[in-house]
């Protein structure tokens, strides 16, 4: 026969040693996503899809535009206004200081914003999930040098 918990009765809860954290626990797939904002190069953007498929965890779009949510408070800043919608619409703007802050920062960088939306966006997108190349530094070493 099924029982049911009192009313009275306190739900028991897992001890704090024995719950072990969920990899999209907030903090963590927060800073994931903040760690990948961060690497955003100036004049490009990215977009919440993109961040949440680099993640490398099981999140969704909207859960990388809830972490962007949150971003003011995230230390070291992350630079927010570099993260827009799947068709380079400035949906995050509302989040700003000002309506236009976003499209301000963005323009200061040499990005093109027309009608709330990014311009040639195609050129300026930068997904996280394809590294650049970066240059090798030649060392003494490398030369031959000691």
């Amino acid at each position: 026969m099924k029982t049911y918990r009192s009313k009275k009765e306190p739900a028991s809860l897992p001890s704090a040693g024995s719950r072990k954290k969920a990899p999209t626990d907030t903090h963590s797939f927060f800073e994931r996503v903040y760690e990948l904002v961060r690497q955003v190069p100036r004049g490009r953007v990215t977009t919440y899809g993109a961040l949440a498929e680099a993640s490398g965890l099981k999140i969704t779009a909207r859960m990388a535009g809830w972490a962007m949510y949150a971003a003011d408070r995230a230390q070291p800043p992350i630079p927010a206004h570099r993260v827009v919608n799947s068709s380079g619409m400035l949906s995050g703007k509302d989040h700003f200081a000002t309506p236009t802050l976003m499209q301000e920062l963005l323009e200061q960088e040499g990005v093109t914003v027309k009608n709330n939306k990014i311009q040639a966006f195609k050129t300026v997108f930068w997904d996280p999930s394809e590294p650049e190349k970066v240059k090798k530094r030649s060392t003494k070493r490398d030369k031959g040098e000691k």
